[in-house]
Order: structure tokens, then C-alpha cells, then sequence
């Protein structure tokens, strides 16, 4: 008698590594590293925010992925709450060592303002997700109590009723432009992304408003002064038109007229008057005997406008050959990667040769940047149309939202190191050790680094970190083209001395390196920060 072949039971399928939780001990490393290097109880609060925002993630990319998010998150993402909550808190920690080595009391208590800026928004968030979240998460909302008890018990410690109340604020501020931006741009951004970005804004926005209150405290070079009032008169422009033309159209004659005449407004009559108050001159007026100042800045930005032209000329080649009835609809990766490279050849020369030249000239790049966003997304006569169709080539798929924000976080991560050098900090401007290197973190971090892994792990890179698609291959050559990179930075920049700091420079390289191989987040906006806060200290 015949008997039936045994069934044997499928295999059991293999383990697979959750990328999340790579991600998330990479943090929880940077944040061990700042607190070996950096003993106070704000190193400490760190250690129990982030253990607090592991829990609080989890509950969250529960809600995104069960559909049960109150607002629209961008999709094939997780939540990056730990990634992007203890961006903050780490940059003021280390920013607060710095400033107590120089013996610079005024920008060490502002260092912990900005510590605790960041834990409390990081707080207020995982609030937010503990309260939307069903069933209740007992365990996760004892676990977020008793760290943020200790969080907050050391705050009333460490701070003065004056800084509180900025901190406050800040908070404040953080809540509103979160229902502002999350309902008028959906899809654009994570919770951590959000976290990241809004929360930036709204410490800016505070603080030119304190600034710009007691004009009599205000000091620092005029540079500085820039960055805050592009920022807070972008951010103006944008929420006005965005609420306005939910009631009107935005893509006739009269709406784009309107939209230009109100540009002007803002700019010539609040902004520049706003700015001259700051810095205590006409901004033009400034800004011409700045950039006049010696050959070495005409040279500077004559060589920055050939770039700029080639980068159009890429954009236009590019969009010739869509229409010429190529197959090819989108942009390739390594076409991409020739933007890295351009803005690595833009940004190298002004970090050699004149910083403060560079810092002006990023921020009116990011203004001129978000004002032609503004012009696309609402469709401004007559170049809304045409810069859509133009960026449309580029897209992927973290440009989900009705924002193309791909060229502003790779302008961001790179300028964000030179915007945070902590100058007043530094003795004579240059900071000793791996510190010499921290204005190049973005250089460094994306424009070598992430352009470098994306190239060589798509086209040769074969054996992939489990659970990702990012390549073994593309991480070594990453964590090697940077080491090659510092290598010729010391070659040029006379101002960097790593005094044998050697390896912590590389473990730091090779840290980001793992966080871009897992992190499902902006890397271009992420990577620098890490890098930055790890260079510092």
C-alpha cells in the first residue's frame, strides 16, 4: 500500500532585523558618547528622554501604520521621534560644554535654554502621542512619567524664572505653527521631521521677537542677524498666502500681481526696516561694502553664479530629454548626486576662504529658495507652472506632500554646521581638535558622505544591511570617502588641527554613517546635526 508523502512544515521564516530599532541604538550611542564626554544633569535628562521617546515611538508608528494618525504623516516613513527629539537637547549640551571651557556665562545659559527648548517640545510631542493613542499604554505612560518627573524636577533646578518663561514660548509658539503647518501641508513631513523643522522655527521666531524687544542688549556680528528674519519673513509670507488663497484662486493675473506686490511690502517695508533696527544700518547699504570688501569675495561670488548656471543648465538638460520622448520620467539617483557635488564644490572654497561670506550668501540662497517654492506651490504667475513642471523630474518618494522639499534640506544640511558654529565660543573663532571640523559636518555628512554610499551601494553594492535597502558596500565607502575628505581639508584649511583626535573623528564618521544606513528620515537634514554635535565635542 502507497502511502502519502509526508508534508514537511514550511521553514520558519528568518528573523528580520526592524530597522527602527538599529536606528534608535545608534541615537542611544550618541547620546551615551555626549554623556562620557559632557557629566551634567542635562546629560543625564538625555539619557531618560531618549529612553522615554524609544516607548513613545513605538506606540506611534502603531498609530501609522493602523491608519489612526490624527494628522497626514508622510507615508513609508516611521515616526523618527527618537532620532529627531534628542537633536536638540544633544546640540545644546555640547554647545553649553564648549561655551563653560571659553568662560562664556551669557551663551552657556542660553545653551541651556536650548537644552531644555528641546526636551520640553520632545515632551509636549510624546504627549500628544500617549493621548491620541487606544487602548492606553499603561507601561509607556508610567515609563514617560517617571522620565519626565526627573526631566522636569531638574529643570526647576538649572533654570532661572526669566528662562522658563522662554522656554515657554517657545512651546507656546511650537503649538500653533504645528496645527498651522500639519493642516495646510499634509503628507510633508514625520513627527519627528515636524518636530525637527517646526520646532527650529519656533526657537528663531522667539528669539528675534526677545531680540528685537530689547534692542538695547543687542550685540554679535550683523551676519548673524540674517538668518532669523528671512526665516520669521518666509514663515509670515507663506502662512498669509496659504490662508488667503483657501478662499480665493491663486493662479490668475490678479491674484499673482497681488502676490508680488505683497512680497515687496514685506520685504522693503517690514523686513528691511525690522533688519536696519538689528544690525543698526541699511541692510543694502551693509550688504554692499560687505561683499566689496576685497577681491577675494567678487572672486568668491563669481565663481558661486557659474555654479549656480550649470546647475540650471542640469535642471534644463534634464527636462530636454523627458520631452524629447525618452522612456526615462524621472530623475535617476546618480543625476541627483550631481547637485551634492555641485553644492560640495559651493560650499568647500567659502569654508576655506570666507565663512561669514558663505553664511550670507546660504541664507539668501534659502530665502531666494523658499520664495520660488511659493511661487511653484501656489502657482504665481509666470513661473508657477513652469518651475512645476521643471521640478517635477526630480521627485521621490519623500516628496509626497504638495511640497518639493528635497534642494531645501540638502541646502539646510549643509549651511546648518555654519549657522551653529559656536563662534562667541571658539577661541579666535577655531575650535581646538575634532572641533576644527565642525563646520564641515555637513560637507562631510551629505555632500560626501550620503552622495558617496547612494552612488556606490546603487550600482555596486550587493550585500544589504538586514532590513534595509541600504548596502554594507555603500557604508564603507562612505565612512572612507570622508576619512579621505578630512584628510584634504587639513591640506587646505591651515585652521584645522585635530591635536590626535583621530579616532573619535572616525568612530563619529562611522556613527552617521550606520544612522544613514537605517534612519527613514531626511537624511539630509538629520546627518549634519549628529555629526555636528559629535565633532563639538
Amino acid at each position: 500500500m502507497n502511502r502519502a508523502p509526508s508534508l514537511s512544515p514550511p521553514p520558519a521564516p528568518a528573523m528580520q532585523t526592524n530597522p527602527v530599532l538599529v536606528e534608535s541604538a545608534v541615537v542611544f550611542s550618541v547620546v551615551m558618547c555626549v554623556h562620557l564626554a559632557v557629566w551634567n544633569q542635562h546629560s543625564w535628562c538625555c539619557v531618560a528622554l531618549v529612553i522615554q521617546a524609544f516607548y513613545v515611538q513605538h506606540k506611534w508608528d502603531r498609530l501609522l501604520r493602523n491608519g489612526n494618525a490624527v494628522f497626514q504623516w508622510r507615508p513609508s516613513a516611521n515616526s523618527g521621534i527618537v532620532p529627531a527629539a534628542m537633536v536638540m537637547p544633544l546640540l545644546g549640551v555640547a554647545l553649553r560644554e564648549k561655551c563653560a571651557a571659553s568662560g562664556n556665562v551669557y551663551f552657556e545659559r542660553f545653551s541651556m535654554v536650548v537644552t531644555v527648548t528641546g526636551v520640553m517640545l520632545a515632551l509636549f510631542l510624546s504627549l500628544l502621542a500617549l493621548g491620541i493613542t487606544r487602548p492606553v499604554p499603561t507601561n509607556t505612560c508610567v515609563i514617560a512619567g517617571v522620565a519626565s518627573s526627573a526631566i522636569l524636577y531638574t529643570v526647576k533646578q538649572t533654570l532661572t524664572v526669566s528662562e522658563v518663561i522662554e522656554v515657554l514660548e517657545v512651546l507656546l509658539i511650537f503649538v500653533y505653527l504645528s496645527l498651522i503647518v500639519l493642516y495646510l501641508l499634509p503628507r510633508c513631513f514625520t513627527p519627528g521631521e515636524a518636530l525637527l523643522v517646526v520646532g527650529g522655527i519656533s526657537f528663531i521666531v522667539n528669539q528675534l521677537i526677545k531680540r528685537s524687544l530689547n534692542l538695547a542688549e543687542v550685540k554679535g556680528e550683523p551676519v548673524h542677524y540674517f538668518l532669523p528674519v528671512v526665516v520669521v519673513g518666509s514663515l509670515l509670507l507663506g502662512v498669509f498666502f496659504a490662508l488667503l488663497f483657501c478662499f480665493m484662486e491663486s493662479e490668475t493675473w490678479v491674484s499673482s500681481l497681488f502676490f508680488h506686490m505683497m512680497t515687496a511690502v514685506l520685504g522693503l517695508g517690514i523686513l528691511m526696516p525690522w533688519l536696519s533696527l538689528l544690525i543698526r544700518r541699511h541692510p543694502i547699504m551693509w550688504l554692499l561694502d560687505f561683499v566689496t570688501l576685497n577681491d577675494k569675495r567678487l572672486c568668491l561670488l563669481g565663481y558661486w553664479a557659474l555654479l549656480a548656471t550649470l546647475a540650471t543648465l542640469v535642471v534644463l538638460h534634464q527636462n530636454y530629454q523627458r520631452q524629447s520622448g525618452s522612456k526615462k520620467h524621472q530623475a535617476s539617483t546618480l543625476v541627483r548626486k550631481y547637485f551634492h557635488l555641485i553644492v560640495v564644490a559651493t560650499f568647500v572654497p567659502g569654508l576655506v576662504y570666507d565663512r561669514q561670506l558663505l553664511h550670507v550668501a546660504s541664507v539668501g540662497c534659502l530665502g531666494a529658495f523658499l520664495l520660488l517654492e511659493y511661487v511653484r506651490y501656489f502657482r504665481i504667475r509666470p513661473l508657477g507652472q513652469v518651475l512645476r513642471q521643471l521640478l517635477t523630474l526630480f521627485l521621490d518618494e519623500r516628496d509626497s506632500g504638495p511640497l518639493i522639499l528635497t534642494h531645501i534640506y540638502l541646502l539646510l544640511g549643509m549651511s546648518l554646521p555654519i549657522w551653529l558654529f559656536p563662534g562667541p565660543c571658539a577661541p579666535k573663532g577655531i575650535l581646538p581638535g575634532a572641533g576644527g571640523l565642525v563646520p564641515y559636518a555637513g560637507v562631510l555628512a551629505v555632500g560626501v558622505g550620503d552622495t558617496v554610499a547612494s552612488v556606490f551601494g546603487s550600482s555596486l553594492g550587493e550585500i544589504r544591511w538586514p532590513g534595509t535597502k541600504k548596502t554594507v558596500e555603500g557604508t564603507a565607502t562612505s565612512v572612507f570617502a570622508q576619512i579621505i575628505a578630512v584628510a584634504v581639508f587639513l591640506i587646505f584649511d591651515s585652521n584645522i588641527n585635530l591635536n590626535s583626535t583621530y579616532s573619535w573623528i572616525v568612530g563619529s564618521i562611522s556613527l552617521v554613517a550606520m544612522l544613514e544606513a537605517y534612519t527613514s528620515q531626511i537624511d539630509n537634514l538629520l546627518l549634519p546635526l549628529y555629526l555636528f554635535i559629535l565633532l563639538l565635542l
